[in-house]
């Protein structure tokens, strides 16, 4: 499993994407990052966000991923269409303490920011929050296999 996070953005988040790239070379080192940046690269023809949500969201669920970070102008729907894709949770992070409870209370492996919603250094805190996070258990695991028994039946009656 690659643990590196790929960062896909649409043209709404095109001013926190160097500054949270950046942040990640510090977090994981350049070499890490590498296949990151191949991907964010690869995407600068900006296509419409539910297709970069939904690249991004398969990439995690076939495991090529442990987590990924997703902009777009509020955040919503990326995470909208992020959880259409099965097995995903992504949550919209717009303050440091949702991040942090996102991993640790509800597993989710995809933080989406809002680039019109939120300023760059809070996305950086809210972001660090997130990385550093992870997910608690206790208390918590049963609903996350709520969350996940929900999905199940729901894919077997669509």
């Amino acid at each position: 499993m690659n643990d590196v996070i790929p960062e896909n953005s649409p043209s709404a988040a095109s001013r926190p994407r160097p500054v949270i790239g950046v942040s990640l070379k510090l977090y994981f080192g350049l070499a890490r990052t590498r296949a990151w940046l191949a991907e964010v690269a690869a995407l600068d023809a900006t296509p419409p966000y539910p297709d970069v949500a939904e690249r991004v969201a398969r990439s995690v669920a076939r495991g090529e991923h442990e987590r990924a970070v997703l902009i777009c102008g509020t955040g919503i729907g990326m995470a909208i269409a992020a959880n259409k894709v099965p097995g995903i949770r992504a949550a919209q992070i717009p303050d440091s303490y949702s991040a942090e409870r996102a991993r640790k209370s509800n597993d989710a492996q995809i933080a989406c920011f809002g680039n019109r919603t939120m300023g760059v250094e809070a996305a950086l805190v809210c972001l660090q929050h997130w990385l550093v996070s992870d997910f608690a258990g206790g208390g918590s695991a049963p609903k996350v296999e709520k969350i996940k028994a929900v999905e199940s039946r729901n894919l077997r009656a669509a």
